[in-house]
Order: structure tokens, then sequence, then C-alpha cells
């Protein structure tokens, strides 16, 4: 049986995606394993991993949507943008909920600095946000936007990622990218006290879910989100369901990881799957160009196809243009 393809993960909390990888090689008794995608520490849900040479697939994966679920709390801030780091900023009405609000203004307090956050004019300052402050400003994040990553990330400067040099003391900038999110709604009020952990205090807590491209920072649209809304947040329970087509009810923890979870590259990759006679099969398997004269349908605007033998084993990653395919890595076995 090889031991190249894609298997897909259940990562849980409070494992890197790093060690996530590590009954993969055990089960399949190789070091070459990788995986699309890294999901932050304290984050869970699919992680699409491969092993052998199917690993040089893995930037195709990588660029495919994703959908996220996320709880978003609305009043502090922290360091991390996450639920349990370090409080930078608080916003007064989680400490005194029935005052009003000085000016129509919100002021959160940080040992670093003190932010003020204006409260829209619909909003009524003698009230927390509600459910319909929240739907009010969501549209503005959907489509093409900009957004500055976490500071706590893997972004990297001149080499170092940005995390490392934050937890050396480092005082540091990122610019913002540009993401694109194609879905994001509400799918529920929770109550303040649901969450464990917290360690500031929230005015409000919803959960979310998203549809969003590669590179997108939950952490940070919380952020974004509550700067909307005039506040300051964070968020916890940070979930991935989908990557691309592939839903994260087909995935396995990694204690119950067998080699019949192995899953072939065609079934991960939606590229054209061209399946050839034993002596083309040698063909592509020396390097060498196949002349092809058949057109091949669905083909992306990259040329790229998969190569099968005649029992649909794929063995080859190739490109297609008219009148030839040309090999560019091959999948299956030394014979």
């Amino acid at each position: 049986m090889s031991n190249s393809g894609f298997v897909l993960l259940d990562k849980i909390a409070g494992e890197t995606s790093f060690k996530a990888l590590f009954p993969l090689k055990r089960v399949f008794s190789t070091k070459r394993v990788g995986h699309a995608g890294t999901l932050d520490l304290r984050a869970s849900g699919l992680i699409i991993a491969a092993t052998g040479r199917v690993t040089r697939l893995l930037p195709f994966v990588e660029a495919k949507d994703k959908c996220y679920s996320f709880r978003l709390h609305l009043g502090y801030q922290t360091d991390t943008l996450e639920w349990d780091g370090e409080v930078i900023a608080t916003d007064e009405r989680g400490t005194t909920r029935d005052e009003s609000l000085d000016s129509g203004l919100s002021e959160c307090h940080s040992e670093r600095r003190t932010e003020r956050f204006e409260v829209e004019e619909s909003s009524n300052p003698q009230t927390q946000i509600s459910l319909q402050d929240l739907e009010a400003v969501l549209p503005q994040f959907i489509g093409d936007i900009e957004q500055v990553p976490p500071k706590y990330c893997a972004v990297k400067i001149n080499g170092v990622r940005a995390s490392d040099l934050m937890e050396r003391g480092r005082d540091i900038e990122l610019k913002a990218r540009k993401i694109n999110i194609s879905s994001l709604k509400v799918t529920g009020v929770v109550s303040n006290d649901a969450t464990e952990g917290c360690s500031g205090k929230a005015i409000a807590t919803f959960d979310l879910i998203c549809e969003c491209s590669k590179g997108t920072y939950i952490r940070a649209l919380g952020r974004d989100i509550a700067r909307a809304l005039g506040t300051c947040g964070c968020v916890s329970h940070i979930r991935r369901h989908r990557i691309g087509n592939v839903t994260l009810d087909k995935a396995v923890r990694g204690e119950n990881l067998t080699r019949g979870h192995l899953i072939p590259v065609d079934q991960i990759l939606e590229f054209p799957v061209v399946r050839l006679d034993d002596s083309q099969v040698a063909v592509i398997r020396q390097g060498n160009y196949l002349p092809w004269k058949t057109p091949i349908e669905g083909v992306d605007a990259e040329g790229n196809v998969f190569v099968a033998n005649l029992n649909g084993e794929v063995l080859s990653f190739c490109h297609y243009e008219p009148g030839r395919i040309r090999p560019k890595i091959y999948l299956a076995e030394d014979e």
C-alpha cells in the first residue's frame, strides 16, 4: 500500500498544528509529512495533511477558501486577541454596565495606552451592544477588504516570526493584507458567563461563522468588528469546518488514525484525471513529454491534470497543453 496521500485531521484545541502531524509519522512510518494552513494553538478543526510525495501538492490545498466558526467577546481586548490573553484594553461598560457613556464615547483603558472608541449614533449608550448593532456592521466586512494580521502570528519579518519578536519584547508593525470574506453571519447570542477562562469582562458575546479566503485571521477579524462597533474585542472557540470542498465531518482525530484514512489525491484536488496504458505511463515516469491530441475537459488556466493508470490509481501530477502532457511531480511509490 502507498504511503503517499492526503489525511484529514480534526485538530484539538491546545495542540500545535505541527504536533498534530505526529500520528502520521507513526502510522505511515515516514518523516515526510506536512499540512496546509496552520491553525492557532487554541483553535481546532480541519487540517488537510499529506505524506510522501503528495506533500508537494499542499500549496494547491492552502490556496483554497475556508470556513470558520468563532465566538466574539466584546468589551475587552488582549495582547494575543484571544479570550485568555493579557488584557490590554477594556470598555468601561464592562465595569459599570448601567452608567451612560460620557459624550457618547466608550473609553478603553490599557497599560500601554488609552484608546477611545466612538459609539455609533444609532446605538443607545445606556444599553449593551445588541444583535442588531452587530448585524448592522457586518456588511462592511464582506468582499475584498484589507486586514492587519495580529501581532502574535506566523507572519515573518526579516525571516523571524512576528510572534517570536513580540515574545522578545520587540514592538512591531504589520502591513495590511488583502483578503476576501464571502460570508459572515451571526449564529447565536451567548450569555457572558458561558465561556470559561476569560481574562476580561465582556459586555456582549456572540457566535459567528465566516467563509473567507486564504490569509484571513479570525482573531484580527474579531478585533476589527469590535472597533466598528465602537468598542474592543477578542475571540475564542475558533474552529475550522471546511477547506475548499473538504469538510470537517470526514476528518479523524490523531489518536484514531489508521492507514485506512489515507485519501487519494484526486479526492481532495479536483483536477482532471487522464488514464494511460502501461507504455504511456512509462513515458511519464521517465520524465518525458507524452503526445496527446485528445482535448481534456475541465482543465484550469495552469493546465493542471493528474495522470492515472488504467485502474484509476493516480501516478503523476502533470501539465497539459494542446498536443502534449508534461510530467511535473511523480506521485507513485518507486518500484
